[in-house]
This record gives C-alpha cells, structure tokens and sequence, in this order.
C-alpha cells in the first residue's frame, strides 16, 4: 500500500473523527471528556500536517531559490525542511500506530 494512501486514509478519519466529536458526542459525554476528544482529533490532523506544510516549503523553496535565483544562503535550509517531512513521516507513522493499538 502507497503511504499516500495511508496519509490521505489517516487524514480523512481525523476529519470524520473531528466532524463526529463536533457534532455526534456534544449531548452524549460530560465537556471533560469532549474536551479530551478534541485534543486528540485535532492534533492528529494538526501535528503531521504543519510538519509537511513546513517541511514541503522550507524543504522544496529553498531548493527552488538556489535553482531558479542562486540564492546560495537558503542551502543550509534545505536539510531543515528534510528533517521536518521526516518527522511529518514519523509523527504519521504514529499516528497509525495508536490507531491500531485502539
């Protein structure tokens, strides 16, 4: 299985998950409890993806600034936003492990 498809699968239970907390558990658990609910949805969904976001922007524009305008100084940032999609990778990865372990 393709770990886009395993993203955009993780991604979309978030969502559902969020969407169900919201609306589907107001009236059924204590505001303690709906408190924690949306903790966990929303930095399931918030984590891995400002990871990429960063990663994506700091990674592939600064790669596009030395290409296209020689900007030589956004070198060193490169390996950041690669460090960053590693962790976007890692924070997905565990995610999916708590997923499983229910």
């Amino acid at each position: 299985m393709s770990w886009v498809v395993v993203a955009g699968v993780l991604g979309t239970i978030s969502v559902i998950a969020g969407a169900f907390g919201a609306h589907g558990l107001r009236e059924s658990v204590t505001p303690e409890r709906l408190a924690l609910y949306a903790s966990a949805t929303g930095r399931s969904v918030t984590i891995p993806a400002s990871l990429f976001s960063a990663g994506i922007a700091l990674f592939s524009g600064s790669i596009f600034g030395l290409v296209l305008f020689e900007l030589r100084v956004l070198g060193p940032v490169t390996p950041v936003g690669g460090v960053l999609l590693i962790a976007g990778w890692a924070s997905l990865l565990g995610l999916a492990r708590s997923a499983a372990s229910g």
